[in-house]
């Protein structure tokens, strides 16, 4: 399964994890869950979720750093301010964030339990893939980064 490291864009494993939950929803109507306001909450983690996200990017482009996930080598250097302080990873983050705004728009459980899926899939095939390019290329500054700021939050 190595193939896939650092193969498929983040936004396209997003939309795909999109997709597969609104199918489930479909084809697994029950068990749902109903949340009164389900879509205010919905909107506002959509609306989270997207600038968490962009506030990754932002601080990648002011760093004049590479923003492109299938090359993580390319990065020219480690960007540990700002949202980065918090997590290593915002712009996975804020993509977890709006499918967890979307699951609460599906209000199904089936739906919803894809979320781990996601987080799983990008740890392995994205996340891990991109730290150990950081780590070759930056070394101990990287690594005391990774120590003092967790992967997700």
């Amino acid at each position: 399964m190595r193939w896939l490291e650092l193969r498929v864009p983040p936004l396209f494993v997003w939309v795909v994890f999109a997709g597969a939950m609104f199918g489930v929803a479909r084809l697994v109507p029950t068990p749902t869950f109903k949340l009164p306001g389900a879509s205010v909450y919905a909107i506002a983690l959509v609306v989270l979720g997207a600038a968490v996200a962009l506030v990754g990017v932002v601080a990648f482009r002011r760093a004049g750093t590479t923003v492109n996930p299938i090359t993580p080598s390319a990065a020219g250097i480690v960007v540990s301010g700002g949202i980065y302080r918090f997590t290593r990873n915002p712009m996975y983050l804020g993509f977890l964030v709006a499918l967890a705004g979307w699951a609460i728009q599906l209000s199904n459980v089936a739906a919803a339990l894809l979320l781990p899926a996601f987080v799983a899939y990008m740890t392995r095939f994205q996340i891990k893939p991109e730290e150990q390019a950081l780590a070759a290329k930056f070394g101990p500054q990287f690594m005391q980064y990774r120590s003092r700021v967790r992967r997700w939050v």
